[in-house]
């Protein structure tokens, strides 16, 4: 009678398990099927909201008896990127109602040349903004030019002056791409409080702003953002990359290297920010194409956020740009040397 009886239990038992496994297995499946892909973040739509509030809040400036704000961009040589990038600075000054001057400067002038040209601008009060599209020449110092403008003109946020200011949490010109990618967190409602955050990139201009903005701390002027935050670059060896890109809740890609990060290489919900902006030739059309940073659509399938390459930070750095120029001009950041 009790062998008979433990062979019932036992076979209950494996049919409980059966069942159990069967559930399991359904249950993973359902989860599987019903993953939705990130949720696109819209840079030009985010960037034209941005527009519009620096459009009304310059008709709202003038109208009080101001004058309109004057941005004054200096280009240097013929560089096609560098055209683009001015004709599209132009284009978001005609759109927010900023007047704008192109000084246009043959690949030849000399650095003394073109420091004297930035400093007619700064004896300029008709001048608010003033940025010099970069790359310059070699054989001219980019430090040197940046460094010539003054920082309550330097719409970039490239002057030491405006560097120091936000790493040490006080109210600057902030550089216009890393600006965009703190709104396009904030206007996505993407949290960062006690989050993990991993930039790729340590460059002066994107990388390095970026990181010190995602860990400051956000009771701060700048209004950072609170993350704990690691920096990888071009030294970080590829395995230890993985480890700390595993890591993040919120991924900022800025290294330049054609789709770097891949699906395998991030966590489920992580919210993607790419930077990055190559041209590279599609194998299967022969044509040439833009693309970032990211593994756009095998990292989509598990993130939570993503930004598209293109449309996604470039039209915010360039929104950006116009909301320093109008505060150059409101002279909002009091800067005491």
């Amino acid at each position: 009678m009790l062998p008979r009886l433990l062979r019932i239990f036992s076979g209950n038992l494996n049919v409980c398990s059966r069942f159990q496994h069967v559930d399991v297995f359904n249950r993973r499946l359902s989860i599987t099927a019903t993953r939705k892909a990130a949720k696109l973040i819209d840079g030009k739509a985010l960037a034209n909201d941005i527009k519009s509030e620096v459009k009304r809040d310059i008709e709202a400036w003038m109208a009080q008896g101001n004058r309109r704000p004057k941005l004054t961009a200096v280009l240097v040589g013929d560089d096609p990127a560098s055209q683009t990038y001015i004709k599209n600075k132009v284009k978001a000054t005609e759109a927010t109602g900023i007047a704008s001057e192109t000084i246009r400067l043959p690949p030849t002038v000399s650095q003394q040349e073109l420091l004297k040209q930035i400093q007619c601008l700064n004896d300029d009060s008709g001048v608010d903004g003033i940025l010099v599209q970069l790359p310059v020449p070699a054989h001219i110092s980019e430090r040197a030019v940046c460094n010539a403008i003054l920082p309550q003109k330097d719409v970039d946020g490239f002057h030491v002056v405006n560097v120091g200011r936000f790493c040490t949490d006080l109210k600057s010109m902030l550089p216009a791409t890393p600006a965009g990618v703190m709104e396009i967190i904030k206007r996505t409602g993407i949290e960062t409080f006690g989050k993990n955050a991993v930039v790729c990139g340590r460059s002066k201009n994107v990388g390095l702003p970026l990181a010190v903005l995602l860990h400051a701390d956000g009771i701060g002027e700048t209004n950072a953002m609170d993350a704990t935050t690691t920096i990888c670059h071009r030294y970080t060896p590829p395995e230890q990359l993985r480890v700390f890109v595993k890591t993040a809740d919120i991924l900022v890609v800025a290294a330049g290297i054609p789709n770097l990060i891949t699906a395998d290489m991030v966590k489920e919900g992580v919210a993607v920010i790419d930077v990055g902006i190559n041209r590279i030739k599609d194998e299967k059309t022969g044509k040439f194409k833009l693309v970032g940073d990211v593994h756009f659509e095998g990292v989509r399938e598990k993130a939570s956020y993503i930004t598209p390459v293109p449309g996604g930070v470039g039209p915010m750095t360039v929104a950006m740009l116009m909301k320093n120029t109008l505060l150059a001009a409101q002279k909002s950041i009091k800067y005491d040397f």
